[in-house]
């Protein structure tokens, strides 16, 4: 069924496919566990699309932003579909997941957003990654360059084993670089990354002023890219 599942997915244009049972969410935040979402939910399913590499090679403001931005609901489009077809072939119920907004949770104070889950703790537990010091899901195949997405369903579905970290001991590039000092190799001060990073331009269009904890860290591209 996992295989089945995953091969499914992954022809829909996900490039990285994972399982998550539910007793790996013991830590889940309250208001941010799964079940607080889906009751029944036995099981998470966690997927990602890799942005170009090229992304990366160019200035941020419109061409990475754009894309950036563009490819969540691509995200969403598979889990949509996945969602159904798991309910198809296999009864139960299956949840799609926003790969991004809309949530409810907004500390305006810090600035601060929480998806209904977090997609890349998700993502960490369905073993496709870890965290670097940027805060960024760290795959060993695609680097920090995945959009994530996550599928909701009462399957009762074996996790997948962790993955390994590829993050550099002693590195703190992404530390050293961020222009605001958001980042303290934990966790993201978002009232001094957002401003930064986010706006519009005369024209009104939004545009990303900043990645560079994105695009300085090593293993950007992943550990079999370098």
């Amino acid at each position: 069924m996992k295989k089945q599942i995953k091969d499914f997915i992954l022809s829909l244009g996900a490039d990285v496919c994972g399982f998550a049972n539910i007793d790996r969410f013991l830590e889940a935040p309250a208001g941010f566990h799964p079940k607080d979402i889906f009751p029944d939910c036995q099981s998470v399913i966690v997927f990602g699309i890799a942005l170009p590499k090229g992304l990366t090679k160019v200035d941020p403001r419109l061409i990475y932003g754009y894309f950036n931005n563009s490819t969540c609901p691509n995200v969403d489009r598979v889990a949509f579909r996945a969602a159904k077809e798991i309910e198809r072939l296999y009864g139960g119920y299956a949840v799609p997941l926003p790969s991004d907004d809309p949530y409810e949770y907004w500390d305006s104070e810090k600035m601060e957003g929480r998806g209904l889950i977090s997609m890349k703790h998700a993502a960490v537990l369905a073993g496709l990654g870890t965290l670097g010091k940027n805060t960024l899901l760290l795959n060993e195949e695609y680097g920090n360059l995945l959009t994530l997405g996550a599928i909701l369903t009462d399957l009762n579905l074996e996790s997948d084993p962790l993955a390994k970290s590829i993050c550099i001991d002693g590195c703190s590039l992404c530390i050293q670089s961020c222009p605001t000092q958001a980042l303290n190799g934990r966790c993201t001060n978002q009232a001094k990354c957002r401003p930064n990073t986010y706006g519009t331009n005369a024209r009104g269009f939004s545009v990303v002023n900043c990645n560079k904890c994105r695009t300085v860290c090593p293993m950007r591209f992943g550990k079999r890219k370098q």
